[in-house]
């Protein structure tokens, strides 16, 4: 299905990251990858996995730091040349001004969650366009959150907002070049970003109790769902939001009180 096709993900923190079930599905279906880690700290976990799926290219990546996603480029553009897809799983925000009132968030913190949570897939999506083939794929992960008022929430659904609109402009930007541009809105999961807000295991068992499918998604869900996105199956889908959360996202009112 995606045998001998190249491509990068951003994200992996440690073996419950939402990048690492999907960089795990596209290796097990024949990608090669290159894989990405933020600091020395997070190395330490994130080498093992990447030798797991027997990964050649593991590249430090900040996305706060200056000029530190032009260097990844330069060491893929270096080693393959050409790739066939992306996937970025990435988001920060201050988690003391994830609690309590949205109004508080202060100009810095909004700042840097809006920069690396959404603006830094534009940038990839800018610096690696030379290198992408006909009929890439661009894909990242986002949340409920973006479209309705969740608690501890704040800033980052914003940030998830402004990314899902950023998925909508880049793929007519990309269109022209058969490269498509989605992103996957993953039910609550038990990764190290989503540990970062507040009440976050009742979030997980309410969506639990309340979703059509009574039980939240698996993280290998997530990576059939990326591999769709990824392959030739979704050729005709670009600038889409697909929600994979067990159909929560459908419920207005749960029918348990």
């Amino acid at each position: 299905m995606i045998k001998n096709k190249k491509g990068i993900v951003f994200g992996i923190a440690n073996d419950h990251s939402i990048a690492w079930g999907i960089a795990k599905k596209l290796s097990e279906n024949g990608a090669e990858l290159a894989i990405t880690y933020q600091n020395e700290t997070l190395l330490k976990r994130v080498k093992p996995l990447a030798n797991e799926i027997n990964s050649k290219l593991l590249i430090e990546c900040d996305f706060g730091k200056h000029n530190s996603i032009e260097s990844s480029f330069e060491i893929i553009n270096k080693n393959w040349g050409n790739i066939d897809f992306i996937i970025h799983s990435a988001a920060f925000s201050d988690k003391n001004e994830l609690n309590g009132r949205y109004i508080d968030t202060s100009k810095n913190n909004f700042i840097n969650s809006l920069n690396i949570s959404c603006f830094s897939f534009t940038k990839i999506a800018k610096i690696y366009e030379p290198i992408l083939n006909n009929g890439s794929s661009l894909l990242t992960l986002s949340f409920y959150g973006s479209t309705k008022v969740m608690p501890n929430y704040n800033v980052m659904g914003v940030a998830k907002a402004a990314l899902e609109t950023s998925v909508k402009y880049l793929s007519v930007d990309f269109g022209s070049k058969n490269i498509r541009v989605n992103a996957i809105s993953a039910g609550p999961m038990r990764t190290l970003a989503g540990a970062a807000i507040a009440n976050a295991r009742d979030v997980y068992k309410y969506t639990q109790e309340n979703s059509p499918l009574n039980r939240n998604v698996y993280l290998e869900e997530l990576g059939k769902s990326a591999l769709y996105f990824v392959s030739d199956l979704s050729s005709a889908v670009t600038g889409e939001v697909h929600y994979v959360d067990c159909g929560y996202n459908i419920i207005g009112m749960p029918n348990k009180f």
